[in-house]
């Protein structure tokens, strides 16, 4: 296999920074670009960061530039924009959807997307139609290879504060191993198990449009 070349957005994020320490151990992968708002204090041979004005779209694909996979570990919450939709959208939306535009004019085949169980382009809840936009428009631009992985709750260490979060996992604790059968995909799940999935899934060659689950997810990581 020729050397790979790995895009990551969302790099400095709970699952994103644990996929690029994946990529980086990786064999199969020679170089892991990551586009960032700010700089980083992270030094690897392999690891290139590029410094991207994300509403710049000139900036943008120059920064983007060449490779073979992008991973998109991108998101917010509405905390996090003050309840501002158009900003939520210009995140969750826009900037992956930039990528893969302009990745597939650049030469990319694969895409590796981190979305939300529920995902739905004509769903009445906000955040799920969001997702299921993002997923919807990037699968029109057929890429040869389209992995989703729609986790629920994201479990792990974050850096910021989040109440409604801290209440979630400890009602997903208690209730989480009662989720059985179809409601299984409702199980909260570690951002490092995700990132794991990811990494496995772009070593499979198969060519098409693929969606993951928690029990997909969790097998591939070696967990269930």
């Amino acid at each position: 296999m020729q050397p790979q070349t790995a895009v990551v957005l969302g790099a400095t994020g709970l699952t994103g920074q644990f996929l690029v320490t994946l990529l980086l151990n990786d064999p199969a992968i020679s170089t892991v670009r990551i586009l960032v708002r700010k700089p980083v204090q992270l030094v690897h041979p392999k690891l290139e960061i590029a410094i991207v004005d994300f509403n710049n779209l000139a900036d943008y694909r120059a920064k983007l530039g060449k490779g073979d996979a992008i991973f998109c570990c991108i998101g917010t919450t509405l905390g996090k924009v003050n309840g501002d939709k158009k900003l939520y959208r210009q995140i969750d939306l826009d900037i992956p959807l930039h990528a893969a535009q302009m990745g597939k004019d650049a030469g990319f085949t694969a895409y590796y997307l981190v979305s939300a169980v529920g995902a739905n382009p004509h769903a009445v809840n906000f955040y799920l139609k969001l997702k299921g936009e993002v997923e919807a428009a990037i699968s029109a631009l057929q890429y040869l290879r389209f992995h989703v992985f729609r986790p629920s709750l994201v479990l792990g260490d974050r850096k910021e504060f989040r109440l409604t979060e801290l209440i979630a996992k400890g009602f997903m604790k208690v209730v989480g191993p009662l989720f059985i059968g179809p409601i299984k995909k409702y199980r909260g799940m570690m951002a490092a198990d995700i990132a794991t999935a990811m990494v496995v899934a772009a070593q499979n060659p198969a060519h098409g449009m693929f969606v993951h689950y928690y029990a997909d997810m969790m097998e591939a990581a070696g967990k269930d």
